[in-house]
């Protein structure tokens, strides 16, 4: 891609983070931010409305019964501009029957060269939180919101997002996990279909849809340059062991 064509596409990523101008300095002019209802006690499970946030894509039950149809389904996409540097399509990975489901933000480096996700360093620590959780890999289902790596590991731009999260809402409705644990914001915001701040959701159950549970907590990578707040991740891990009955 020509340095042109990737500052146009950094530049419509800004503008759907809010961002309006770049000077010397980045001055948003947007800092309106919807968040989820907090009328619950503390420690409680909470209810949200997830689906008629502001967030919009089209998440249609495509009645498929296998892992292997929403593959098919995804192809060899080409529906957003990340599929012009990508090297594989990171579908997801584990256990296509798993009652925890991890859902990340998108692939990396070490991810678009082997096809598979959470293979990197942030990957090797959720591979370790998966094992203190007294489970293995092969046990829980891995994936992320968008399918193929944004250049340079940025966050991926909502249209990017909206564009993939159906492929995402089809396996989920495919594996019918009992909890998902979003790793971050914006697979958090994806799934409340909300812009929220992580740090005001993570640690607490929402209902999410067809009896799910959902659990958001901070990246991994997220983790590597914030090592102090492994514990509060630890802890939000144990609520979901706790959920279900892991001892």
């Amino acid at each position: 891609m020509s340095a042109v064509k990737e500052a146009v596409h950094y530049l419509e990523y800004l503008k759907s983070r809010g961002i309006r101008t770049v000077a010397n300095t980045l001055t948003i002019t947007d800092k309106k931010e919807t968040h989820v209802r907090t009328d619950v006690k503390q420690g409680a499970t909470s209810t949200v409305s997830l689906m008629d946030g502001a967030m919009s894509f089209d998440a249609a039950n495509k009645g498929f019964t296998s892992l292997e149809e929403v593959k098919a389904f995804i192809g060899d996409c080409k529906k957003c501009r990340l599929h012009e540097l990508r090297t594989n399509i990171v579908v997801g990975e584990g256990n296509p029957k798993a009652t925890l489901m991890f859902i990340g933000e998108g692939p990396g480096e070490d991810e678009d060269k082997t096809g598979r996700p959470f293979v990197g360093r942030a990957g090797q620590l959720l591979t370790k939180i998966i094992e203190a959780m007294k489970l293995k890999r092969e046990d829980v289902y891995i994936a992320n919101i968008v399918k193929c790596r944004p250049p340079n590991n940025r966050t991926p731009a909502e249209d990017e997002i909206m564009t993939c999260a159906p492929y995402l809402m089809e396996q989920i409705n495919v594996i019918k996990p009992k909890v998902i644990v979003a790793l971050g914001a914006p697979s958090t915001c994806t799934l409340f279909n909300q812009k929220v701040k992580i740090s005001a959701v993570r640690g607490k159950f929402y209902d999410w849809k067809d009896g799910i549970k959902l659990m958001p907590t901070f990246h991994p990578a997220y983790l590597l340059r914030n090592p102090v707040d492994k514990k509060l991740v630890w802890d939000d891990m144990q609520k979901v062991m706790e959920f279900l009955g892991i001892k």
